[in-house]
């Protein structure tokens, strides 16, 4: 057995000592919101706090039975899969042209849209939507977050194009395949781990997002992200309803993770740029 010098027994001790800060920074926050969605709020707004306290699932109770919660997680999905689905339909074959012709430069318009503030669409939207009055509807929700969904799509799937071999495709081209064609048949099943990535990166981006929502959507089409913000009040805060509510809405992007973390991990190496 190999005996550790000082320096290495030192390096290795601070190296454990990151990962344990690094993991309670991500881990106690989503404990600690576990925790309160199961306590009443005086317990959970009590200063020092109490590590010990009264159990209930109240908090979960109000929020299935008084808060409308199975429609609006409907409403949720419903934006959520128009939007990477659109998002897909759009931002695959834009990001095999960006690939194929070249044109990444222009590819960088769309990330622009990611990267900038969701104000910025949001008062346009909002006025275009009241003008053709499809405020609280579906599709203008669904529209919305397709700005989130595309260019994750777009820069995602441009490096999985990239790393295609072009012979089997030129070979189609000159068999008189149009590109179109090359597209569907070649391109996609090859990239279907870059698909699966940008798909699921979507869905998450989308399902958390707020801003969008929080203007267009109505009693309607209320998602859960904005539902949690109801437990907010003027003169009161709802902590255990809104501890609950957050825990809800977390759920299903942590376990879609859980369960697609081999693929996404794969995927994403696929798809890096080799050099």
């Amino acid at each position: 057995m190999k005996h550790l010098t000082w320096r290495e027994a030192v390096a290795k001790t601070f190296i454990y000592l990151q990962i344990v800060f690094v993991l309670f920074l991500i881990l106690f926050p989503i404990g600690w919101m576990g925790m309160s969605s199961f306590r009443y709020n005086v317990d959970i707004t009590a200063y020092p706090p109490k590590l010990l306290a009264p159990v209930t699932g109240e908090n979960y109770v109000n929020l299935v039975q008084i808060n409308n919660f199975g429609r609006i997680a409907v409403n949720s999905v419903i934006i959520v899969t128009g939007s990477t689905g659109l998002g897909m339909l759009l931002g695959v074959p834009a990001a095999y042209a960006a690939a194929r012709f070249k044109k990444q430069k222009w590819a960088f318009l769309i990330l622009l849209a990611r990267m900038s503030p969701g104000i910025l669409f949001l008062i346009p939207w909002y006025m275009v939507a009241l003008a053709v009055q499809m405020t609280d509807n579906y599709l203008t929700l669904i529209l919305t977050h397709t700005v989130i969904t595309m260019p994750v799509i777009v820069w995602l799937m441009i490096s999985f194009f990239e790393e295609l071999p072009p012979d089997m495709e030129e070979s189609a081209l000159m068999d008189g395949c149009s590109r179109f064609q090359v597209l569907w048949l070649i391109a996609i099943p090859l990239a279907l781990p870059g698909i699966a990535v940008s798909a699921i990166l979507s869905f998450i981006f989308s399902w958390n997002y707020f801003l969008f929502a929080l203007v267009l959507a109505g009693s309607k089409t209320m998602p859960l992200t904005v539902a949690a913000f109801q437990f907010i009040g003027t003169s009161a805060v709802n902590w255990g309803g809104l501890m609950a509510a957050a825990t809800v809405i977390s759920i299903p992007p942590m376990i879609l993770t859980m369960f697609v973390q081999r693929w996404l991990v794969r995927g994403l190496t696929a798809g890096a740029v080799k050099g």
